[in-house]
């Protein structure tokens, strides 16, 4: 039985969605490429992100900030992944 060790969330995500596997229909390709962090969110990450470089987060913060790029990181190999599978569908006959 060989062991898988994940060194991080991403790996997982990326061991999971398959990003280099162009596999989904267009109808699912397309769906997928019009997800993205809500505007508050985004602002939101923003906020964080220039407390991070001031060095000024708290540890509450730093998760949360985590948590938003941890997502990010998933939606961007969801969306390679489409990306990847709407070339494939354009070539087909």
């Amino acid at each position: 039985m060989s062991m898988v060790i994940a060194e991080s969330e991403a790996e997982i995500w990326s061991r999971t969605i398959e990003p280099d596997n162009g596999n989904l229909s267009p109808e699912a390709a397309q769906a997928l490429m019009t997800l993205k962090l809500p505007a508050a969110d985004v602002e939101r990450v923003n906020e964080l992100s220039a407390k991070a470089r001031e060095g000024s987060l708290t540890p509450e913060e730093s998760r949360e900030l985590d948590n938003y790029l941890n997502v990010g990181r998933a939606l961007e190999l969801l969306q390679a992944k489409a990306r990847l599978s709407l070339r494939r569908s354009t070539r087909s006959p």
